[in-house]
Parts: structure tokens; sequence; C-alpha cells
């Protein structure tokens, strides 16, 4: 028995319009399905990328805010295969998004950087062989 592969990742959002736009809008995720799902008062949306891979968008009533600095314990930052960092990066700050420098793995010689979703959850950008 082994895992297959990353089905989804969960994000909990405060401002579900402003979240989706981004994910959508800016990051080019593909929308599957969008609920309103009444007993939790919150939004769901699944969110596709080119591979088959989900990120889930929610929103809650009274979710607390995530800690990030100093970094806290558990899930660190989620990473997006991209073919060309620098354009990608280009791409945000052009849309007033700030990333920050282009940094190279010292392992493997690719290329990465980092920028924030809306509510500060840290995202990568690390270029792939493919």
């Amino acid at each position: 028995m082994q895992l297959l592969a990353i089905h989804h990742v969960a994000i909990i959002c405060s401002n579900y319009a402003v979240s989706r736009q981004f994910y959508v809008e800016q990051l080019g995720l593909k929308v599957l399905a969008e609920h309103f799902r009444a007993e939790r008062q919150s939004m769901k949306c699944d969110l596709a990328l080119p591979d088959g891979s989900q990120v889930e968008l929610f929103s809650f009533p009274s979710a607390p805010p995530r800690p990030s600095y100093p970094e806290a314990r558990g899930l660190r930052h989620l990473a997006f295969a991209v073919t060309d960092v620098l354009a990608w990066k280009s791409n945000l700050e052009a849309h007033g998004i700030a990333v920050e420098p282009i940094r190279i793995d010292e392992f493997t010689g690719q290329k990465f950087t980092f920028f924030a979703d809306p509510d500060g959850l840290p995202l990568e950008l690390y270029e792939s062989k493919k």
C-alpha cells in the first residue's frame, strides 16, 4: 500500500469573495463546484489545478486568524509548481501582489519564491523541470 498523490488542500479564508477572486482570477484555478452550506453559514468552493489536485476554499463566520510569524507548528506553506517563476513573479507584482525575491534551492538548483494570499497564508511558486 502507498499514498498516490495529494488530492486537495483546504483553506479557510476571512473574506470569501476576495479569496475566491484571488485564487480564480490571479492564480488561474478552475472552479469545479461552489456551495453555500446553510447549517454552517459557510461557503465551499472546489478549485482545480491542471494535474487534478484541488484547493478547497471555505468561509466560516468566526474562524480565528492563523498564526504565521513567527512560524507556528503545522502546515508551513502551500507550494505550486510552475514552469517559469520569473514570469509568475512579474505577473503577480503587476497585479499589486508583493512577491519575495527569487531564490535558488541549494539542493535542486531550482528557482522558487514566496508570496501570500489575501489572509496572509504563505504560498510558494517552485519552478518545475517538467
